[in-house]
């Protein structure tokens, strides 16, 4: 295959079926070309833990570096955040990012970040594409680079982001499991380097390209390691799990319980607002309903996008948003780089926990009170045929259905796939992937019970609209993600 498609946050295919060394090299003159046309530049490029990473990343930098690109190549694999900071840190065009972030083990990626430090905005990516070159040449070799390092100027900036106070305060065990990802080291390496007293367990921290075999994506069916880990060791305050170049975060409370994305962003919201300042909070379109009822009691105005992180880029770099999240746990947060980052974050949730006194779950249950909703979510990807097959589910709603599930359809809204808003304040979403043949579906409601129904349901009616499908890991068979 030599078609390079940029989609919802840069390029992915799966390795040797598409992603070869020939098309990176090809997406890889095309941004050489897009950098000239903006004056030029250095370029950073950095790879995460992948498959063949280092020697893709070489490639990249070699053909950028043949087109007349001023190239720095990052030795050894290095989180996506980090090399965002390093692009603005640095002063750098923008920077190129060898990673399939949370996709299965099979697939790599190719990222571009923009000279402010993060995700590329899509006019960045359209002229990228618009340039791609012909199949045909041979790709270059990887060869010698000059290289970077900004390990310590990333620590002093995230000091100024968190309250080191409370976190020399913190006592007691903490896990970070970077599910062989490329955040191993980091979390437990800035505590160290800010003379931190609490002590981390470093789960799944080596470099892994088949990911201890699930998709580097912290959902609760690719945790068993790290429930296991918290039942053979007891007494960790809870274990943060980043995912395969880190910058996304999940948490696993001591007893187990899967502590998801929107639960942290909630926390999260609430320790930034305690703070003070102006701001307004982002989220995207897949974020549950606890995280907007906290920020209207709070007074906080919020706004919703479609999904992407790209979409949170602006508000992030202007300084207009407090904080900004997206279902799958990425987060970004003021004086911070536009950028998504499970490190900063995780240290974050380390505070937070640390100056509420009560733990994470007895402090998410206030803001649940709050909030006035108790938060159930879950996300179930279904396994379609193909990448088309989702218009099928799209066609089917395109008329507004009057009920779901035995309940009266209350609201459609349409910013990004279709989501039905049911009587009582359940919920349930239809959404393509952008980037493998899934449609995901996401449901509220406080019952699990409930969710299980509506979860049932949703299949039921893809099915009858023609689609071909089968439950995808992470999916229900999984559990998806879940408070209760």
């Amino acid at each position: 295959m030599d078609e390079i498609v940029f989609g919802t946050d840069g390029w992915r295919a799966l390795v040797g079926d598409g992603f070869t060394h020939a098309n990176v090299a090809r997406a890889a003159r095309a941004y050489a070309a897009h950098l000239r046309d903006q004056g030029g530049g250095t370029v950073l490029v950095a790879h995460d833990t992948r498959f063949a990473g280092a020697r893709f990343a070489g490639v990249a930098a070699a053909a950028l570096a043949d087109e007349g690109v001023d190239v720095r190549l990052h030795a050894g694999p290095l989180p996506t955040p980090v090399l965002s900071f390093a692009v603005r840190h640095l002063g750098a065009a923008g920077g190129v990012m060898l990673t399939a972030s949370h996709n299965p083990p099979e697939y790599q990626g190719f990222k571009i970040k923009g000279p402010y430090g993060g995700t590329a905005l899509d006019e960045i990516y359209r002229d990228v594409a618009a340039r791609v070159p012909p199949a045909g040449r041979e790709p270059p070799p990887p060869r010698p680079m000059p290289g970077f390092d900004v390990r310590e100027a990333y620590y002093r900036h995230l000091a100024g982001l968190v309250d080191l106070d409370a976190l020399r305060r913190a006592r007691g065990r903490v896990v970070h499991d970077a599910m062989g990802g490329a955040g191993g080291g980091w979390f437990a390496g800035f505590l160290r380097w800010a003379g931190a007293a609490v002590e981390v367990d470093e789960l799944r921290a080596t470099p892994d390209p088949t990911f201890d075999g699930v998709a580097p994506e912290p959902l609760p069916a690719n945790l068993a390691r790290t429930r296991d880990h918290l039942r053979a060791r007891p007494g960790a305050r809870f274990a943060l799990v980043t995912d395969g170049d880190g910058d996304r975060l999940s948490a696993v409370l001591a007893d187990g319980s899967f502590f998801d994305a929107h639960q942290t962003f909630a926390v999260l919201l609430d320790l930034l607002d305690r703070r003070g300042g102006p701001g307004i909070v982002v989220e995207t379109f897949t974020v549950a309903q606890v995280v907007g009822r906290l920020a209207d009691a709070r007074g906080r105005e919020r706004r919703v996008t479609p999904v992407g992180f790209k979409h949170l880029v602006e508000p992030l770099r202007t300084g207009e948003a407090l904080i900004a999240g997206e279902e799958s746990g990425g987060i970004g947060v003021r004086g911070h780089v536009p950028e998504r980052d499970g490190i900063l974050n995780g240290l974050l949730l380390l505070e937070a926990d640390e100056v509420a006194g009560v733990g994470l779950a007895r402090r998410f249950a206030r803001l649940e009170a709050e909030a006035g909703w108790r938060h159930g979510y879950e996300r179930v990807d279904l396994r379609l045929r193909d990448v088309d097959e989702g218009e099928r589910v799209r066609a089917a709603l395109v008329a507004d259905p009057e009920a779901f599930a035995g309940a009266r359809v209350v609201g459609v809204e349409r910013v990004d796939g279709v989501k039905l808003a049911l009587a009582g304040g359940a919920s349930v979403m239809f959404r393509a992937s952008g980037t493998e043949p899934l449609l995901r579906v996401y449901v509220e409601a406080p019952e699990a019970g409930r969710r299980r129904e509506l979860a049932a349901a949703a299949e039921a009616f893809v099915a009858a609209s023609g689609a071909t499908v089968g439950s995808a890991a992470g999916g229900a068979a999984g559990g998806g993600q879940s408070s209760r």
